[in-house]
């Protein structure tokens, strides 16, 4: 299989999320990146004769209008949720130090998960959904990866704020000495959540051999809950998630992950492809906020590391 032209849906942000094979495949005999990942390129359609509330508006109609908006997933602890009626998370933060760069106020729809993530574009970025709605001028949490760049001409990908990283989180008592490396999991007990890249990747390790230690949970908060109850004795996952959601007496740490190709990217925004003075004045506002530590200082009000991209 050529891990670079087939593709397989996995969660990167809990919805299920189109990336290439290569970001799960284990060793092979070929290597995943030998060949082009756009070979297969065919150009896609662009908006034709769609209005201005269909296709977003460019940095001059957001001024004169005084707001811009964001698409945020729904329900997504950290980056986005709702509490007391209020929309928060680390991305709101990031999206709002973004608007106030532009001068404008930041409003915020949460959307559900699409089918995978070039359906999540297609419905909040450049067409919009089937049936009701409009598109946001800037969709937040976007994976950047070069080999989808090719697939989703009708976007750009400006401000990448942070590097995702899968992790394990553990429970202490049960690793006095040795922290849990994937191996472990043939007899222990670890949590995923279900469909997740952490669930492929433990479902398929060393031929399977630590598949029976696989415990499924429709979330990854869920999946945290279990291990902070004992109920398993680790759980494995995003590393801002498993930060947020660890209790007292759990450990995380990032050991290496043999066999997984992808194990971090870079997280960013979205905006559709027409609209480049948008797509610079959010690189800038990016760039400003992780050169002067806010956007880093935002991680830690919520009680996680920061990772910048690393490029």
């Amino acid at each position: 299989m050529n891990g670079m032209v087939n593709y397989f849906r996995v969660k990167l942000r809990g919805a299920r999320t189109l990336l290439p094979v290569a970001a799960l495949s284990f060793a092979c005999a070929v290597p995943a990146f030998a060949a082009d990942p756009c070979a297969d390129y065919v150009p896609q359609p662009k908006p034709q004769n769609a209005g201005r509330d269909i296709v977003g508006q460019d940095i001059d109609q957001i001024r004169e209008r005084g707001y811009m908006t964001f698409a945020l997933y729904d329900d997504y602890p950290p980056y986005s949720f709702e509490e007391g009626g209020q929309i928060k998370g680390i991305d709101v933060e990031i999206a709002k130090l973004v608007a106030e760069f532009i001068g404008v106020d930041a409003q915020f729809k949460l959307v559900a998960a699409g089918e995978n993530l070039e359906a999540d574009l297609r419905n909040n970025i450049w067409k919009g959904p089937v049936v009701g709605g409009a598109v946001s001028n800037v969709m937040m949490r976007i994976p950047y990866d070069s080999s989808f760049k090719c697939r989703t001409e009708q976007v750009v990908y400006p401000g990448q704020y942070q590097e995702e990283r899968i992790a394990i989180a553990y429970r202490e008592s049960e690793y006095p000495e040795d922290k849990p490396v994937p191996a472990y999991f043939r007899f222990d007990t670890v949590a995923v959540e279900n469909d997740s890249i952490s669930d492929f990747y433990l479902t398929g390790f060393a031929g399977g051999q630590t598949a029976a230690g696989v415990r499924r949970y429709p979330s990854m908060k869920e999946a945290m809950e279990a291990l902070n109850a004992g109920e398993t004795m680790a759980a494995m996952g995003p590393l801002a998630q498993l930060e947020y959601f660890a209790g007292e007496g759990v450990g995380i740490h990032e050991p290496p992950l043999a066999g997984l190709a992808k194990s971090k990217w870079p997280l960013g925004m979205a905006s559709h492809f027409a609209y480049r003075g948008l797509y610079y004045d959010i690189g800038d506002a990016i760039s400003a906020g992780l050169s002067d530590g806010r956007i880093a200082q935002i991680f830690a009000d919520f009680g996680l590391t920061h990772n910048p991209p690393q490029w």
